[in-house]
């Protein structure tokens, strides 16, 4: 996960999931849902952040709950790198 910020009152979230990385298309597409769902969540922790988020080669489909907690700890340290936690 990349991030920066971006001057702004709201974040913005871009995904780059790789057809290398995972073959289907409907894995990518998983995997993109479950990551817009967990920004939404967390969307307005987030303000003031451009967000991207990369998808790297191991990753676990058939637990969810284990990606949404992975994307959790990186949400919290975005979040924590924020300055002077403005937003």
């Amino acid at each position: 996960m990349l991030f920066l910020a971006n001057g702004k009152a709201t974040a913005r979230l871009g995904t780059a999931i790789a057809k290398k990385i995972l073959k289907r298309a409907v894995d990518r597409n998983l995997v993109k849902r479950v990551v817009r769902e967990s920004f939404r969540l967390r969307q307005q922790e987030l303000a003031g952040l451009d967000v991207v988020v990369l998808c790297g080669r191991g990753v676990k489909l058939d637990d969810k709950q284990q990606l949404r907690h992975s994307l959790d700890k990186h949400w919290t340290r975005a979040i924590q790198a924020l300055p002077a936690n403005s937003g």
